[in-house]
């Protein structure tokens, strides 16, 4: 699964939003084991390698696509105002 990247300057200049990049990804077992609720677990890290089109940007990564809380009550209202999907909610 590819890394999500948002660069500022990428934006302004190109109009481009959150998309999909990196390369060398790698997500391997780290040795590190967790308690949890059914015993011990494992964990992984996520490694990757970006090279920065601009200087002095602030670049952003993330595993899934952002959203801010207003976006999630936006969604949940339109799904508890729709008769079917409320009765699920």
């Amino acid at each position: 699964m590819k890394v999500l990247i948002y660069s500022e300057k990428h934006s302004e200049v190109k109009g481009v939003g959150w998309h999909r990049g990196c390369s060398k990804i790698a997500y391997y077992h780290n040795g590190i084991k967790k308690d949890g609720q059914k015993g011990f677990r494992s964990l992984y890290t996520l490694t990757f390698s970006y090279d920065f089109m601009y200087e002095d940007d602030n670049v952003y990564f993330a595993y899934c696509y952002p959203y801010t809380y207003t976006e999630m009550v936006d969604e949940l209202n339109a799904i508890m105002a729709d008769p079917i999907k409320s009765q699920f909610v």
